[in-house]
């Protein structure tokens, strides 16, 4: 598990945020993401926009298209860590970002984040959609 203070630590590189934007509701999410202006950089990827935006950043599109990823400097946070690591850099939501840390929430979170992400990405790529191009 990614160190839980790696965001404090990090908090001057950029955010380089993976998203499917070929999903619909992929891309409600994270227009609501983009709304407010971050504390700090962040750079919005979508992969299936581009789907060699993957390879450069040394991720296989089909592990990008299976679970959120969220990269800071060099590391990579997938799943619920990495909307807690997105949540941290915005405003509005950096409150909600700590308290799943402080509380310890992430892992049970992430149960909820691996039981969708499955259904997603089966519903989503059971037509070859999701091929690597």
């Amino acid at each position: 598990m990614p160190n839980q203070d790696t965001s404090m630590q990090n908090s001057n590189s950029p955010l380089r945020v993976l998203y499917d934007g070929g999903c619909p509701l992929c891309r409600r999410e994270i227009a609501h993401y983009q709304r407010p202006r971050p504390g700090r950089p962040v750079d919005w990827i979508d992969i299936d926009a581009d789907p060699s935006a993957c390879e450069s950043l040394g991720i296989t599109r089909e592990s990008a298209m299976a679970r959120f990823h969220v990269l800071e400097g060099s590391q990579i946070h997938t799943g619920a860590e990495a909307f807690v690591v997105l949540w941290s850099a915005l405003p509005g939501w950096s409150l909600l970002a700590a308290l799943a840390r402080g509380l310890r929430l992430i892992p049970v979170m992430e149960l909820g984040y691996a039981w969708f992400a499955q259904r997603r990405w089966k519903k989503r790529c059971q037509d070859d959609r999701c091929a690597v191009i």
